[in-house]
């Protein structure tokens, strides 16, 4: 699953402790699983990732369409 959690982060100058601390999000590193594409947020906390990044789901959880 792509996301773009990464790059909305570094729009708002945040590091990963910080936007875990927003998102209400108990460590950072599962903000760097996400963002590495080792894990795969819930849907709960892809809506709290979202809202701390002023983004919706959709923007930073694209969704791809196109099929092989």
């Amino acid at each position: 699953m792509s996301n773009k959690i990464s790059e909305y982060r570094k729009k708002l100058n945040l590091t990963q402790p910080q936007l875990a601390e927003k998102a209400g999000i108990t460590s950072y590193t599962i903000i760097q699983r996400y963002e590495s594409g080792q894990r795969i947020p819930t849907v709960y906390n892809a809506v709290r990732i979202a809202k701390a990044l002023n983004a919706t789901v959709e923007e930073v959880f694209p969704i791809n369409d196109k099929q092989d």
